[in-house]
């Protein structure tokens, strides 16, 4: 695996915990939601991946290798809005499905998808007893204000006691609650695949940002495994976070992830794959796990394969650069 290192100037803090995103899978409608399948007769000829902290984009070319049409349910699974006090979509997510817009092309002409969205605690599915409470499924505190006060004592204490929620009184009489549940969202469409004739399909979308007000690269606390692990850090990205901040600046960590692994959900491997990592500006260090990378520009790195079967998902750590003022 390749240790890339580079720099980029601050966004904004990121205050979250990590996101997902996904590859399309195909999917039927069950029972309990959306269950991802295995299709033998379409191919995934090719994936163009491009992931940046603003935007994430995806073009996919598929063939229908059978003599018969094939119609099914494709499904693209968004980032997860987790339980965190902080938020985790770059400050207050009052809606999700506005602050995460979706854009779907089919052979360049757009269209709508469907949307499935479940809160889930521990593997179990609590969305209907959130509705009929009248919570938002949405965790962020900002949207539950409101309605956990129209609850009565009891139930909070309720939702308390079932680990679903955190709710506090302070000494100013004001309560601040939190939800303790995950909302998952799939944006979802039925799809015709023509025999032996290729179909484009392409996603734009807001990505999930998460991150930290200060790195935990080259820190007292780094936990070096799990960075090694996952995002490939090695000594040449501490080398350079610790660079930069000697130059004055202060570095803040952002991640973003992607999820490959439902790209073998087809049949075969991905024909050609790409991937383009754009770390914004040039004051960044990025690291992420690849073989083969090369910068194209002096943000962007890319990652190409043939006949790929994706084993492992992506993480991308982008540590970015703030300069102190005096």
């Amino acid at each position: 695996m390749n240790r890339l290192a580079a720099s980029v100037a601050l966004i904004t803090a990121l205050l979250a915990a990590g996101p997902a995103a996904a590859n399309d899978t195909v999917a039927s409608m069950k029972a309990g939601g959306l269950v991802f399948e295995r299709t033998d007769g379409i191919t995934m000829l090719s994936e163009d991946l491009f992931l940046s902290l603003d935007e994430v984009r995806v073009t996919y070319r598929f063939l229908n290798h059978t003599d018969e049409g094939i119609e099914t349910i494709v499904a693209f699974p968004m980032p997860d809005i987790e339980p965190d006090w902080m938020g985790s979509i770059r400050g207050p997510v009052p809606d999700p499905m506005r602050a995460l817009p979706f854009i779907t092309r089919i052979d360049g002409y757009s269209v709508d998808t469907q949307v499935e969205q479940k809160a889930m605690l521990n593997g179990v599915d609590v969305t209907r007893r959130l509705q009929r409470l009248g919570l938002p499924l949405n965790p962020y505190w900002d949207a539950l204000e409101g309605p956990v006060a129209d609850l009565s004592d009891a139930q909070i204490d309720e939702l308390v006691a079932d680990g679903l929620l955190d709710s506090n009184i302070h000494a100013d009489g004001v309560r601040t609650s939190i939800g303790l549940w995950t909302l998952k969202t799939t944006h979802y469409w039925t799809q015709y695949f023509a025999p032996g004739e290729e179909v484009r399909i392409q996603h734009t979308y807001v990505p999930v940002a998460g991150g930290t007000t200060t790195t935990n690269v080259g820190g007292p606390g780094e936990q070096r495994p799990e960075l090694d692990a996952e995002y490939c850090v090695g000594e040449p990205i501490r080398r350079a976070v610790a660079r930069k901040q000697a130059e004055g600046f202060q570095m803040r960590d952002s991640w973003l992830d992607y999820t490959l692994v439902t790209g073998a959900n087809w049949s075969g491997p991905i024909g050609d794959f790409r991937l383009v990592v754009d770390k914004g500006l040039a004051d960044n260090v990025v690291s992420f796990c690849g073989e083969g990378v090369r910068r194209i520009s002096p943000t962007q790195f890319e990652v190409r394969y043939a006949n790929y079967t994706p084993t492992r998902d992506l993480n991308v750590l982008i540590v970015q650069s703030d300069r102190y003022i005096d």
